[in-house]
């Protein structure tokens, strides 16, 4: 059965927009949002937006000559949603609510459902999301922090791990149900998850301040020395919160999150002066890969602390997102880990095939819709 499925993600300042005719990639498009087009919406949700992107997105169709008649299902990345299973959700009033109110909070991602319905509601056909980052199947004790009013949330790259988790299963000859793995996925954000038969059990916080630092965020740190600056009157809540997401990790240990700028800076390539000055003054290539070695190292006591969580030696450790592309990253990481199981490494993430690949599953009876509530 050939599907033609079109999938809609939206970022901060553009919507990825992919549509598969069949087995055919039929086109991959980023529709950019200028600073006039989003200037209306400063003080309001990023929900707010959905109809003038939605346009944007028809115009999109159009251009690209796709008949709106011969579309079969249109999918958006997940949003900020009350806490969910992971999953395949097929768009309704409930999840629409929640989404234009910003129930869990404000993010761009909360569009991928309001638009992949105003586009697919109209021509009677269905609308979904899959996957998004407040899945959460975690256990009741990986819940507990030493606070009873700071409890541990689930939260982060759902739709990839799911995806890469399945693509494991396959090379390991399991279902994915079946299989015990501890995957991490590494952007500017870095998620490791325990999947225990198909459930993600246990997994760090990757927005904001849980596990190892990142390119772009602090990860964990001492909470006594943090609270004492908190209140010290040095810093803003901004500040803070920049330290935590955006500034930390190797951004405040190199002046970048640019991996590859890093790299021809530590093994002395030319840089260019422009270059230059996004690293810090002071910094030298041995301080910058020993910053790239302690993220690692890092990373792999996140990864070694979950085996706690399986009855067993994990069936293997996954590897994903953009850091996997660096050789350096994956060659510390499986120096550090092999040990312990099988490493099987998808680089990236394909986040507009995962969408694809949830909608598909469902329109050919593989895997059954859920329904938001």
């Amino acid at each position: 059965m050939s599907l033609n499925i079109l999938v809609i993600n939206p970022g901060s300042t553009s919507d990825r927009v992919s549509y598969y005719r069949g087995e055919d990639d039929a086109f991959h498009k980023t529709v950019g949002y200028s600073p006039v087009d989003l200037a209306p919406y400063e003080s309001k949700l990023a929900t707010a937006q959905s109809e003038m992107r939605r346009e944007f997105v028809l115009k999109t169709l159009r251009e690209e000559n796709v008949e709106l008649r011969e579309i079969d299902a249109v999918v958006g990345r997940g949003g900020l949603l009350k806490p969910v299973e992971g999953g395949t959700y097929i768009v309704n009033e409930a999840m629409l609510k929640d989404l234009r109110a910003g129930v869990s909070g404000d993010h761009p991602a909360s569009l991928g459902g309001i638009i992949a319905w105003g586009i697919a509601n109209p021509l009677g056909k269905p609308a979904y999301i899959a996957d998004p980052p407040v899945v959460d199947e975690m256990e009741p004790l990986a819940r507990y922090s030493g606070m009873v009013d700071n409890p541990r949330i689930s939260l982060f790259h759902a739709l990839n791990h799911k995806q890469v988790g399945r693509l494991a299963a396959k090379e390991l000859g399991k279902p994915y149900q079946e299989c015990n793995l501890i995957i991490m996925h590494g952007g500017g954000g870095i998620s490791v998850g325990a999947h225990c038969k198909g459930r993600v059990v246990d997994v760090n916080n990757a927005l904001d301040g849980e596990g190892p630092f990142t390119p772009q965020r602090s990860g964990s740190v001492p909470v006594g020395r943090l609270a004492v600056m908190c209140f010290s009157r040095e810093y803003s809540n901004l500040q803070i919160k920049l330290m935590i997401k955006g500034h930390g990790g190797l951004v405040a240990h190199t002046g970048t999150s640019d991996l590859k700028l890093l790299e021809r800076f530590i093994t002395g390539e030319d840089i260019s002066e422009e270059e230059r000055k996004m690293l810090l003054p002071d910094l030298t290539p041995g301080k910058a890969l020993e910053a790239i070695e302690a993220m690692c190292y890092q990373i792999g006591k996140e990864i070694c602390g979950l085996t706690a969580v399986f009855p067993g030696p994990p069936d293997a450790i996954v590897l994903t997102g953009g850091i996997t592309y660096n050789e350096r990253i994956l060659k510390l990481l499986r120096d550090r880990l092999e040990w312990l199981a099988t490493i099987l490494v998808f680089p990236g993430g394909d986040e507009m095939f995962a969408l694809k690949e949830a909608a598909r599953r469902v329109l050919m009876g593989e895997e059954e819709a859920k329904i938001y509530v």
